[in-house]
């Protein structure tokens, strides 16, 4: 099955409607709180950014398939150079 057959609430980075976004803002929060647990307990951040690759992809690969996955993946540099997962510097 192709990301063009999957329905509308499958789509991996199609827009999202309000609920989604909360929903990903929320597990968006858990994993910010189990990252800086992690990163507490002395675990090296190079090390858990490949796991959480890893973990986020495979599970991509198993909702999505291999095809829709890997879609996904070549959109992300463009992405990353657009400045999508950079975070703004505040300073206080």
């Amino acid at each position: 099955m192709s990301l063009s057959e999957l329905p509308e609430t499958h789509d991996i980075d199609g827009p999202a409607d309000q609920a989604q976004e909360d929903e990903r803002h929320a597990a968006l929060a858990y994993l910010d709180e189990a990252w800086n647990e992690a990163v507490y307990d002395g675990l090296d951040e190079d090390c858990l950014a490949q796991a959480a690759l890893f973990t986020a992809i495979r599970s991509m690969v198993a909702t999505y398939g291999e095809e829709a996955a890997a879609g996904f993946a070549e959109r992300l540099a463009e992405r990353i150079r657009a400045g999508e997962y950079t975070v703004p510097f505040n300073r206080q």
